[in-house]
């Protein structure tokens, strides 16, 4: 049974950090194209990095805040979130796309690509 499973999300004021965790079962993350999405009520889910192997991706707003990073000991991918902001306030996901490995199109792996999600944690940074 595969699953994919968040954790990490919390307050915390602006300025602050948060380690987001994707832990996957039933499969090998560092055999995937693994990536953080997040969403904001009314908004469209929206791309924030991704990760295979050792190619990091991430998108503007992440940038130079945010790094994505595997443990293959423990399946679990994680998002480290430094100098958070307000608008970073979201429900963040964690994917999984089996048939994406490198990525060498432009931007991030688009949503359309990932097969497995799991539920979400969430981020609110005030």
């Amino acid at each position: 049974h595969v699953q994919l499973v968040e954790s990490g999300g919390g307050p915390v004021q602006a300025g602050g950090s948060l380690r987001l965790s994707c832990t996957g079962s039933g499969f090998t993350l560092s055999a995937n194209h693994v990536a953080w999405f997040r969403q904001t009520p009314g908004y469209e889910r929206e791309g924030v990095a991704g990760i295979f192997g050792t190619e990091t991706y991430y998108s503007d707003s992440a940038k130079g805040r945010f790094t994505i990073s595997i443990d293959r000991a423990v399946n679990t991918v994680y998002l480290q979130m430094n100098n958070l902001k307000p608008e970073d306030t979201a429900m963040y996901y964690c994917a999984a796309a089996r048939r994406i490995g490198r990525w060498i199109g432009s931007g991030l792996v688009p949503e359309k690509h990932f097969d497995d999600w799991g539920q979400g944690t969430q981020v609110t940074v005030s």
